[in-house]
């Protein structure tokens, strides 16, 4: 009923209204893809997404978890990756297959809770933990909970992390799809150790990331024909040392990180607050963006 309400009150908003409207609301309150041709538009935090798919509560490698967040919707392409991914995980021995989290909301755009992303159909959380069942009912899937593959301190892994997961991390990193993964900086770190020397051009897709102790996060690039799709730059590190991010300032993430150094000068001036994507309104978004909200 507060779905209902909440669209009923978009249809008979004004398009100047609409727009100062704030968009996680706007989003949060419909609980079906648009109908629309599949498109991913604007960036992976800040954007919409047409025509999404729901991802299968439950099929023969897979199961979708925390149900209730209705967060199991994604573009055509990162589906059929999931789909492909979970089969891969299975004949891997990672347990049945794979637990997925949360792709990104029936229409896409910013979240009443959580990420910053997940935002176009093409960002999805994928559980460290090896799924021994595939029949977990609903109930379950909200209460059950993922392992942790990095230490409290943040500066190793666990006994949690297991050669299975390095070989599921570089089955994922490896497919052309993927534009990158962000993973805790002990998890690439350890990956980085224990790489081959003649096999490690796929690490450059393995980001290290604050969090991420319980899951890894894929994001797909854009895909073939999405015009209104804004891929992300490279980064420096991609262009330099091979690519690879297993350099020596990947150390950074476990020593300066977590116990800066300090200051020898004067602090500079703090840079204005960035706002949280909760904070955007519909005129933050692409235009388009309203197309979407407003398609049956």
């Amino acid at each position: 009923m507060v779905r209902f309400l909440a669209i009923l009150m978009l249809v008979a908003l004004p398009s100047g209204a609409m727009a100062q409207q704030l968009a996680n609301q706007l989003f949060g309150a419909h609980d079906r893809a648009s109908q629309q041709d599949p498109m991913p538009i604007g960036s992976y935090a800040k954007g919409c997404a047409a025509g999404l798919v729901e991802l299968p509560e439950t099929g023969p490698t897979w199961q979708a978890m925390r149900l209730s967040r209705n967060r199991n919707w994604g573009h055509p392409v990162m589906i059929d990756y999931l789909i492909d991914l979970s089969e891969t995980a299975r004949d891997l021995g990672f347990g049945r297959g794979l637990y997925i989290g949360d792709i990104s909301q029936p229409r896409g755009g910013p979240m009443t809770s959580g990420h910053a992303s997940h935002q176009i159909g093409l960002d999805a959380d994928i559980w460290q933990l090896p799924p021994d069942r595939l029949n977990l009912t609903r109930a379950e899937r909200e209460s059950i909970s993922s392992i942790p593959v990095r230490s409290a301190d943040q500066r190793s892994v666990t006994r949690n992390w297991t050669s299975r997961h390095h070989a599921l991390m570089k089955a994922a990193a490896s497919d052309p799809r993927v534009d990158r993964i962000f993973v805790a900086a002990a998890v690439k770190i350890e990956m980085c150790k224990t790489a081959t020397r003649a096999d490690r051009d796929w690490l450059q897709k393995i980001r290290p990331v604050a969090g991420h102790d319980t899951h890894f996060h894929v994001r797909l690039k854009c895909p073939r024909g999405a015009r209104y799709c804004e891929t992300q730059t490279p980064t420096v590190r991609e262009l330099s040392n091979g690519g690879n991010g297993c350099d020596d300032t990947l150390m950074w993430w476990v020593t300066d990180y977590l116990d800066p150094p300090k200051p020898t000068k004067k602090p500079k001036e703090p840079a204005p607050r960035q706002r949280h994507p909760r904070e955007f309104t519909m005129a933050d978004l692409p235009r388009q963006c309203q197309n979407v909200l407003a398609s049956p």
